[in-house]
């Protein structure tokens, strides 16, 4: 009997989420982050501290754990959020996706890893036309199955080239890997001849970045309340079996495209389309009778001075953590907006640290000059965004580093972290961790590497919308966190940007949005 041969599995990838109002992605964007072709993308999968999220190494983790197989790598292109991919860049993604699928048939299925929230100077939906490629490459039969970020903005296109829909379900994101390995079994299931349907719902509701998360001890989660409905049925006994997957796509809004909304994915195995378009109703139902609460609420900067001078002045009161949610890196924020900075320093707040400003001129002046140099810090004199206004003020390098860590917590826990040079600033109560490399502060380690003790600190500022919740959760809990409202590009207050491409009406912007199931049906 002839041995057959193990499956080839072609692995590759586009993340990216653009922030429409933020500057250009470049490919010094995704070669500063991750640009790996070939085996390269399976060497940084299989080591002990990889530079790609956690999807790619936990689907190739998962197929080596589950049989033979021949890896197929071709392109992971992964940056920090930023504007749109420009067009060039995206093309030569394109054709070296395409390029590579042709030269490796034939295939037995096909894994890529996504963000969905991506755009280019020219395309609303990259996403969309790489996956349409990737199936018009392969053709209808070869198994295709990807994994997006819960932020994805999901087009048809998206839904209808994949045979597996497989969205993250935590926010903060601490799933990714899973996500991966399941990723995997739908790829051996797939392998051995199951073949799936899917059903999309969007609806007219454009969640703030805020009132997206997921954790239990959230103070209110009515994105959260779907994802929970959604594995409660999957498990259920006229599921099992039927329902692959059940994704919970709560958007991006600063993509700004007419497929923004949030949106209901439901993957079933062909045959039990009823079941899927019944179970997906039911999650977008659910999300539409959530619809008041998908509103952020957000502390004025005044008041959130106020906590941090009292809380400083006060050893008896909890240290409070205080997220500048609209310069959120992880969402195309320039990480540098002096707001809130400026705001505790003129007020004399005492025990602040303040994490992480991006400012590669302002590192590079306190590396010249030395640890203990007095300098005048000047921030954002090499910024043109309208946000990122010149702050300047004496400081004292307290500490340096090139800025090479290992996240030990949340969404970068494991990974190897490349900050470039980076150092600590004494204001005088306040010190400011500066850093080269633009990445929204999500662990403590970014602190920690520089010698400063967050457990002793009595007030944190943070350039991160969410994801630190999953690394300073060791720190601060929920009622200790004061999201506060300040100028920037990733404002939870959408009424402050102008939308060109938003479909509309849609909550939160617009009054009487109209919605009911039975619109689905006509």
């Amino acid at each position: 009997m002839v041995q057959k041969p193990p499956p080839r599995i072609a692995i590759l990838g586009f993340s990216i989420e653009c922030n429409a109002f933020a500057p250009p992605a470049t490919r010094a964007d995704f070669e500063s982050c991750v640009w790996l072709e070939r085996d390269a993308i399976i060497a940084d999968a299989r080591c002990a501290t990889p530079i790609a999220l956690g999807e790619v190494p936990g689907f190739v983790a998962a197929m080596d754990a589950t049989g033979p197989w021949q890896p197929v790598p071709i392109l992971l292109a992964m940056a920090e959020p930023n504007g749109p991919v420009e067009e060039e860049t995206f093309t030569e993604m394109m054709r070296i996706w395409r390029k590579g699928l042709e030269r490796a048939a034939p295939l037995d299925a096909v894994y890529t890893c996504m963000h969905g929230a991506g755009l280019s100077t020219e395309r609303a939906d990259p996403d969309g036309d790489m996956l349409a490629m990737v199936r018009e490459v392969v053709g209808s039969n070869v198994p295709v199955v990807a994994t997006f970020d819960l932020h994805a903005n999901i087009s048809e296109a998206m839904v209808q080239s994949v045979d597996v829909f497989v969205g993250y379900r935590t926010n903060p994101h601490l799933d990714m890997w899973q996500r991966g390995e399941e990723a995997a079994g739908h790829v051996r299931a797939l392998l051995r001849g199951a073949k799936t349907a899917r059903r999309l719902i969007r609806l007219p509701i454009i969640p703030p970045t805020v009132t997206m998360l997921t954790g239990m001890d959230a103070t209110d989660r009515p994105y959260g309340e779907m994802i929970d409905l959604g594995q409660r049925r999957i498990a259920e006994p006229d599921c099992v079996g039927r329902i692959l997957n059940v994704s919970v796509m709560g958007g991006f809004a600063y993509s700004d495209t007419p497929k923004n909304g949030l949106a209901v994915v439901v993957t079933a195995r062909r045959g039990d389309e009823a079941t899927a378009e019944t179970l997906a109703e039911e999650i977008a139902s659910l999300g539409w009778s959530n619809r008041k609460r998908f509103n952020a609420r957000l502390t004025p900067l005044d008041q959130a001075t106020a906590k941090a001078k009292a809380v400083g002045e006060d050893p008896a009161k909890p240290a409070l953590c205080f997220p500048d949610v609209a310069d959120n890196p992880g969402g195309g924020g320039r990480g540098n907006t002096m707001w809130i900075l400026e705001s505790f320093h003129q007020a004399g707040v005492q025990g602040c640290l303040v994490g992480i400003i991006y400012d590669p001129p302002l590192a590079a002046a306190a590396h010249a000059a030395g640890v203990g140099a007095l300098i005048e810090a000047r921030f954002n004199t090499a910024e043109t965004n309208e946000f990122s206004k010149p702050f300047s003020v004496p400081a004292t390098v307290r500490a340096l580093s090139d800025g090479r860590v290992t996240g030990r917590r949340g969404i970068f826990a494991g990974r190897d972290m490349r900050l470039g040079s980076s150092a600590a600033l004494d204001l005088g109560g306040i010190t400011v961790v500066v850093v080269s490399y633009r990445t929204q502060c999500a662990d403590p380690a970014f602190f920690e590497m520089l010698g400063l003790d967050i457990g002793q600190a009595r007030s944190v500022v943070v350039k991160s919308r969410g994801h630190f919740r999953g690394g300073f959760d060791e720190f601060f809990t929920n009622d200790r966190i004061i999201e506060v409202d300040a100028p920037g590009l990733t404002s939870p207050i959408l009424s402050r940007f102008g939308w060109k491409r938003l479909p509309r009406p849609v909550i939160p912007l617009d009054e009487g949005v109209k919605w009911s199931p039975r619109q689905l049906r006509r």
